[in-house]
């Protein structure tokens, strides 16, 4: 008679609740719908809570992650019981929360419920999180675990609200390094006819919201000086990939400074791929509030060497060891004379480029592909689950 064998049963699908109340629209909201995308692909079974008046909440079709809207835009006694409602009617095995505004409403809800599901808070940027008894319930008692997307985020939560370290895990964004990958040169002439840009123009560009703390007047102020310097002789061009409430004031920085032919504001666009493809650089001089951007990874995914700061967890990816031997080209802070020298010292040195370009794709490659987010996110998300809330290594 054959021995018997155990078979370890699959792990059962999850039904993980995602919250997001706000109605900006960038890095965050994308990794949301792109790790609900990744989850749903899985097996699992995914929601996305949002207001209807969210960007996020038209987006969530396209990337066909189901969706219900809920008016948790504000921190009101009516989105804790809408949100409180919901879950009794559609019970969760895990909530995920993004924003300030949703997580005090999701976490409020949960303490409502006799066996509310546990909370995932997920931290996506590096501003300081007041350090009162409010903050320090939220993040200790009403979240299972908290996720940083970046390691300095992590140790900053830690280290300010005395939080249990194995209950805060730093899980940067993952980048789907398939479509994310550096242009034939054939794709490469296409995106760059498409951007306007003759095959001697160097393209500076940058993808981000439109927001005061992603630096765009320091780096358009530094472009414009590098454009005066007479040791430029070739044509240069600047495209802003992005949109947002620092549009018109941007917009009528570039007139005063006699700008309007040589740079392009290209609003928000569906697929940044070809717009990366067009570049010779990649510019992110951030100056608060960031993780690890996945624009820098996606830039760097797609060859493109990346000049930027050490704001947030920008560090952890992008380093500057001289002469070409790091990730990245670091600047200062709120620095256009520092953006001013690199694009000059980049421009006239494409040996320095091309090896910034290709240690930070082996790293990008390496490091933070999507499949690697997922898993981490998922073991998150299993151990939540479990009420006995054991640590994750």
């Amino acid at each position: 008679m054959a021995p018997s064998m155990s078979v370890t049963p699959a792990p059962l699908p999850l039904h993980i609740v995602h919250t997001e109340s706000s109605c900006g629209w960038g890095g965050q909201e994308l990794r949301i719908l792109a790790e609900a995308r990744g989850m749903i692909g899985r097996g699992h079974r995914v929601t996305l809570i949002a207001p209807v008046a969210a960007r996020i909440f038209a987006e969530a079709s396209r990337y066909r992650v189901p969706v219900t809207p809920l008016p948790i835009e504000r921190k009101r006694l009516g989105g804790v019981g809408a949100l409180r409602d919901w879950l009794i009617a559609h019970p969760a095995d895990v909530v995920n929360t993004h924003s300030s505004t949703d997580s005090w409403l999701a976490a409020l809800a949960w303490a409502s419920l006799r066996r509310g599901p546990p909370i995932v808070r997920t931290r996506h940027i590096s501003a300081p999180v007041p350090n009162n008894l409010a903050s320090r319930w939220l993040y200790r008692d009403a979240s299972r675990f908290v996720v940083t997307t970046g390691e300095s985020l992590r140790r900053q939560l830690v280290d300010r609200l005395a939080l249990d370290a194995t209950r805060v895990i730093s899980i940067p964004t993952g980048i789907d390094t398939k479509s994310f990958r550096p242009p034939s040169a054939r794709e490469r002439t296409a995106a760059r006819g498409a951007a306007g840009a003759g095959s001697d123009t160097l393209v500076v560009g940058i993808v981000a919201p439109l927001r005061s703390w992603k630096g765009h007047r320091h780096l358009i102020e530094g472009f414009a000086e590098a454009m005066r310097d007479p040791a430029v002789t070739q044509p240069m061009r600047l495209v802003v990939v992005g949109d947002g409430p620092q549009r018109d004031a941007l917009e009528a920085l570039v007139d005063s400074l006699g700008l309007r032919g040589h740079v392009r504001f290209a609003g928000n666009q569906p697929n940044v791929i070809p717009w990366l493809h067009a570049m010779d650089l990649f510019a992110l001089p951030s100056y608060a509030n960031e993780g690890v951007p996945q624009a820098i990874l996606q830039a760097m995914a797609c060859g493109v060497p990346v000049v930027t700061t050490d704001a947030g967890a920008i560090g952890e990816v992008a380093y500057d060891a001289g002469d070409g031997g790091g990730t990245a080209c670091i600047v200062g802070k709120e620095d256009p004379a520092g953006l001013r020298d690199a694009i000059l010292a980049l421009q006239s040195d494409v040996a320095r480029r091309e090896r910034m370009a290709s240690n930070a794709l082996a790293v990008v490659r390496d490091r933070h592909g999507i499949e690697g987010m997922l898993d981490r996110m998922e073991a998150v998300f299993r151990s939540a689950a479990m009420r006995s809330m054991p640590a994750l290594a």
